[in-house]
């Protein structure tokens, strides 16, 4: 083989600088190109759970919704609860199947021993709870409303306390 025909057969397809350099560049764009395509390809459109819509747009709000609110109201407000009322909203859970030991409404053999240790005992009792029963004084419930629901109770298993007065209607004598 001659020297001409041996440097034929070791050159490559780039004959320039300008060759090289645009080799280089297509080199390194064409794979980033390529993935930047492919990224867009496959993330395009909305994707759904398998086999739900965890994450339509409905149930995204509705996850990120708060879990509770709060309420403000002025205490005393409104008309006051009777002793029956209160008793049917907060007492009547425990109180009418004798839950957790709680005396049954009406059974005079278990209130008994309780009324004989007085009104004011009862009232303590109800306010800030009692073996196993939690404090019952709360915002949404007033003093005298809570006396009433003591009242009623004790009263139908065979009490005589009087009811308390509203605070206007105390303060008025």
């Amino acid at each position: 083989m001659s020297d001409a025909q041996h440097t034929e057969a070791h050159e490559g397809p780039i004959k320039s600088v300008k060759q090289l350099v645009t080799a280089v560049i297509a080199a390194f764009m064409l794979p980033v190109i390529a993935i930047i395509l492919l990224a867009n390809y496959v993330d395009f459109g909305g994707r759904k759970g398998a086999g739900s819509d965890s994450l339509s747009a409905e149930q995204v709000a509705l996850r990120l919704q708060p879990v509770g609110n709060v309420s403000f109201k002025e205490a005393g407000s409104g008309a006051l609860r009777t002793g029956e009322q209160l008793y049917t909203e907060k007492c009547a859970a425990c109180h009418a199947a004798g839950a957790l030991g709680a005396p049954k409404f009406g059974d005079a053999g278990a209130w008994g021993p309780r009324i004989g240790k007085g009104y004011d005992t009862l009232l303590t009792h109800a306010a800030k709870g009692f073996n196993a029963m939690p404090a019952q004084a709360a915002a949404d419930t007033q003093d005298v409303e809570l006396g009433r629901a003591v009242v009623y109770m004790a009263n139908k298993a065979g009490g005589s306390f009087a009811e308390p007065k509203a605070p206007e209607a105390a303060a008025s004598k």
